[in-house]
């Protein structure tokens, strides 16, 4: 079942949206306007949350209101990596979802929280405990990123890669599965809370770990899970089989499906980062792939 449908993904974050072709977000606001109302004329029950931002910054969420975008959302989401990237403690979590709740009456999600593993496996053990203690109850939604380690052989989707440091490697270390298919301890402390904490995990095109996610996601309880559908990947071949049998390995779960990555093609620079050309054929996209996984009869009887 698609529970709810994300416009983009950080957007306020240069590794995903390019700040240089728009610098003040107006561009961004159109996707979200267009994404927004498309979704919305083909299952109108179907929440729309706007792309978690990282950081977290209740003036963004000010410049997406006047600009129109907040209008076209139900939900505003945050990301948040205290232990890893953010210049805040742990601790501040509260505090953070506060400063976004004073600027916006919508729900406030945690679309991606997470600690790694980079520096002692023992750090995330205490991430994933304190992280449940601070927003299990706090927030509607909460999903901890991820479930499988980056493989290091993929790279990690931001934009001066090797040259971030620590930083950059620390994104191969956030699962709490290692890339060998083994456990980590943090994951024995995840599935006390598998029921209040769904889980964040994206799929790469044809990714071989979808059957054995499905598998973990059972064993643990899992009820919610955020992953995304790739814009750009939707012009590769066999794209749409692609689509479908990750759609239909997902089927039990509440899902949050994320639309993000421009096509090369069609975007004002050739990266996936780049607003569109045409922003429509943004939210046409976002159109089919709820026409197609999510359509207003298949809410209606999920709530019979």
């Amino acid at each position: 079942m698609i529970e709810a449908a994300m416009i983009w993904n950080e957007p306020n974050n240069k590794s995903h949206w390019d700040p240089e072709l728009d610098p003040d977000w107006s561009k961004f606001a159109e996707h979200v306007r267009l994404a927004g109302t498309a979704i919305r004329a083909v299952n109108p029950t179907l929440p729309r949350v706007l792309g978690g931002m990282s950081p977290i910054d209740p003036l963004w969420v000010q410049r997406m209101e006047g600009h129109g975008a907040l209008d076209h959302v139900d939900v505003i989401a945050v990301h948040g990596f205290p232990l890893d990237w953010n210049l805040w403690t742990i601790h501040q979590w509260p505090e953070k979802i506060a400063e976004i709740e004073a600027v916006t009456d919508k729900p406030v999600w945690v679309t991606e929280v997470g600690v790694g593993s980079f520096g002692a496996e023992e750090v995330q053990v205490f991430g994933m405990s304190k992280t449940a203690e601070l927003l299990v109850g706090r927030v509607p939604r909460i999903f901890w990123y991820s479930l499988f380690d980056l493989p290091m052989e993929w790279g990690a989707t931001t934009r001066h890669r090797e040259a971030e440091g620590s930083s950059y490697y620390r994104h191969f270390y956030m699962g709490l599965i290692r890339a060998d298919g083994t456990p980590k301890p943090a994951l024995d402390e995840y599935a006390r809370v598998a029921g209040e904490m769904g889980l964040m995990q994206w799929f790469h095109f044809e990714d071989p770990r979808l059957d054995s996610a499905v598998e973990w996601m059972r064993k643990l309880g899992t009820r919610k899970l955020r992953t995304g559908l790739s814009w750009a990947d939707s012009f590769r071949p066999n794209a749409t089989d692609w689509f479908d049998r990750q759609m239909d390995a997902l089927a039990e779960f509440d899902v949050t499906l994320t639309f993000c990555f421009t096509p090369e093609h069609l975007g004002l620079a050739p990266h996936h980062t780049s607003p569109a050309q045409e922003p429509q054929r943004f939210a046409d996209f976002c159109a089919w792939a709820i026409e197609r996984y999510a359509p207003a009869q298949s809410a209606a009887a999920a709530a019979e």
